[in-house]
């Protein structure tokens, strides 16, 4: 009995939804690669505006360092406040929410597409990621598709995301697993 085998050959992208038509995504890639990769564009503030002018909604106190990706700003939402470090790479090919006061450490990865490996033309699957007030993606880590950090969790630097992180704590390794309460001094 002969098993079944990927063929890659049968890939077709051509009815995932982009949210923007082939102008649009080719003037974001431009925008994207002079302003947002390029870590010779150390000017952050003009970033949030130039992700209004493609649809993002951005919130003020925005963040965003030099050599960081997006892949889609039409379907990211940032809240007041938050900070995305140097490398960080968000592959929003769903909507990326990050409520205030949000973290993404240098090299952090948001990873909301993947494929279905049970199939042997390999269909994108996709799914939304939420960033709730407080919370934190460490250096390095990894945030997958469909996951919630909850309030003020914490995903430590490496780590890898699969399931939603309870508020208020700390998780660790791959898959993350919690590892302690996070507490929060007082002023």
């Amino acid at each position: 009995m002969t098993r079944p085998t990927v063929d890659l050959s049968r890939f077709d992208n051509s009815d995932f939804p982009k949210g923007a038509g082939a102008i649009k995504r080719t003037l974001w890639y431009f925008t994207n690669a002079v302003f947002f990769l390029n870590p010779c564009f150390p000017f952050r503030s003009v970033k949030p505006g130039l992700l209004r002018m493609f649809g993002a909604r951005v919130g003020k106190g925005v963040v965003i360092h030099p050599g960081v990706n997006i892949k889609f700003p039409w379907k990211l939402t940032i809240g007041d406040h938050c900070w995305i470090g140097q490398r960080a790479w968000l592959d929003n090919i769903d909507q990326l929410t990050l409520q205030n006061h949000v973290v993404i450490s240098q090299g952090a990865m948001i990873v909301q597409g993947s494929h279905d490996y049970k199939k042997p033309h390999y269909p994108t699957l996709s799914g939304p990621v939420l960033l709730e007030s407080g919370s934190w993606v460490g250096a390095g880590a990894i945030v997958t598709l469909g996951v919630t950090l909850k309030s003020h969790s914490v995903l430590a630097a490496g780590s890898v995301a699969t399931k939603d992180l309870e508020p208020y704590m700390i998780y660790q390794g791959n898959p993350a697993q919690p590892v302690r309460e996070r507490v929060i001094d007082p002023l």
